[in-house]
């Protein structure tokens, strides 16, 4: 088979959680594109639904999911309706998360537990979800999405829950990839680097956008577009032979840091 037929997803069914907007959005979009029929997952059910409606236009299979990723009773219910609709997972991007700028004296219980429980929890039980339906059929893509800042610590901002959240990400990834391998289950991870999405057009983060640019061998904010090759490249047939990695796209930002 020629190599460009490789990344096709043809067949492949997909899920992505917190794609009703951003970056996950961006990644639906990417794997509409190569052929798979893609569920968006987000809390923002109206989002979900604008989501899967752009898919719908490309001539796939979609659906909107309502779903909080940190309440077990939701990932069930997103699963069933995954397998009741198309009868099988073969790809799942687990992508909804949360950041909170806020100095590690003021960090309390509730803004620990917050981000702990939807970038890290919430990442493993739909992991653990996503992996219960793919390991009967043998195959499957599971693709987390972590941050350079699971890798490093910024000094423009703080937010240690965060920090800790993505970089427990990184390694739960390395974890489900060596316990899954044998079950034909492969589980990678992506750490973007600072991409130009509506979450950093507050004016807290637009005066220290100049800061990340000079500090980027590249010179420039990532743009969405930037991910969503490495996530047709996990989600496909392209990348059987690699598990527990984690796809550093940051613009060079941390070969300098």
């Amino acid at each position: 088979m020629a190599i460009l037929d490789r990344f096709r997803l043809d067949g492949r069914c997909a899920l992505i959680t917190g794609a009703g907007q951003g970056l996950g959005r961006a990644y639906a979009q990417a794997l509409a594109e190569a052929g798979a029929d893609v569920a968006i997952a987000d809390i923002n059910i109206e989002n979900a639904r604008k989501s899967a409606d752009e898919i719908g236009s490309l001539g796939v299979r979609s659906l909107a999911i309502h779903a909080d990723v940190t309440k077990r009773a939701d990932i069930k219910n997103m699963m069933e309706q995954i397998i009741t609709s198309w009868g099988k997972l073969d790809v799942a991007i687990n992508n909804a998360g949360a950041s909170e700028v806020l100095d590690a004296v003021d960090v309390e219980d509730r803004n620990w537990d917050a981000i702990l429980d939807l970038d890290l929890k919430a990442t493993f039980f739909c992991a653990r979800a996503e992996a219960q339906v793919m390991i009967p059929n043998g195959y499957g893509k599971i693709v987390n999405i972590s941050s350079i800042l699971g890798h490093m610590i910024n000094h423009t901002e703080f937010q240690v829950p965060y920090q800790v959240a993505k970089a427990g990400v990184v390694h739960l990834t390395r974890s489900l990839a060596a316990e899954w391998a044998s079950k034909g289950i492969r589980v990678n991870c992506i750490s973007p680097g600072y991409i130009q999405t509506p979450a950093i057009e507050t004016d807290f983060f637009q005066s220290i956008v100049s800061i990340w640019v000079e500090q980027t061998p590249l010179g420039r904010l990532g743009k969405v577009e930037d991910l969503q090759g490495a996530v047709v490249y996990l989600s496909s047939e392209v990348s059987d032979f690699m598990t527990g990695n984690d796809l550093v796209i940051d613009g060079g930002f941390l070969i300098v840091k």
